[in-house]
């Protein structure tokens, strides 16, 4: 499995011959993603209605040129209109070739710049990708709740500001989850950035395995 980290929380996964997006998003866009990387693709997850998540112009270009499927919530599809997506919901197997997606809980945070905007998220979703041999777990934009999620990798975001995990919160989540490799994301936007320096000390006081990457930058994950 490769994993390539794209602006915000947009990650290209590869595997068995399949390529999955998730959340291509308005930060740090450029025409040339659509030209040189995000081609070919096989299925768009959205994670949730927010720009930095989904780009309407991008998706729809994506699902012309490569006849990608696109998945999403209901808020999803009513928040954005101009994009067509199969809706999904938490419980839900999504099937890519022989790679399956489990559609799972997710909390976004709240402050009250969202509801000035009225853009509070009520219903997000996250992503397990499980290829059989090794599982992939994008959390969205998430805060810390109970559950009992296993993986090998996981993406959680660190940017904190009342919309996600701060780096100690990320830390406990992802250690619960077992993950074998964390990647740290959602911490690109200048209003609302991510510490990365804090990330990494309470990623190393967890004992936890991380990489950051950088735009354009992959891990590949063997079995």
């Amino acid at each position: 499995m490769k994993i390539t980290k794209y602006a915000q929380s947009c990650l290209l996964v590869e595997t068995k011959d399949k390529r999955i997006l998730i959340d291509p998003g308005v930060l740090k866009f450029q025409d040339s993603l659509l030209e040189n990387d995000w081609i070919n693709i096989n299925a768009v997850l959205i994670t949730h209605q927010h720009q930095d998540h989904c780009m309407d112009d991008a998706v729809n270009h994506i699902i012309k040129d490569s006849g990608a499927k696109l998945y999403s919530s209901k808020e999803v599809a009513n928040t954005h209109p101009d994009i067509k997506p199969e809706i999904v919901k938490e419980g839900d197997i999504i099937e890519v070739g022989e790679v399956k997606v489990e559609v799972v809980h997710a909390v976004h945070g709240y402050f009250p710049a969202l509801k000035e905007r009225g853009i509070i998220v009520n219903e997000n979703i996250g992503y397990i990708i499980d290829d059989g041999a090794i599982r992939f777990y994008h959390t969205s934009d998430c805060i810390a709740f109970d559950n009992d999620y296993k993986t090998d990798v996981i993406a959680v975001p660190i940017n904190n500001h009342g919309v996600c995990f701060d780096p100690f919160s990320a830390a406990q989540f992802s250690k619960e989850t077992k993950a074998n490799l964390v990647i740290p994301m959602h911490y690109d936007n200048p209003a609302l950035p991510g510490d990365l320096d804090k990330t990494e000390e309470e990623f190393k006081k967890a004992e936890l395995n991380y990489k950051i990457l950088g735009i354009g930058e992959s891990v590949e994950i063997n079995e």
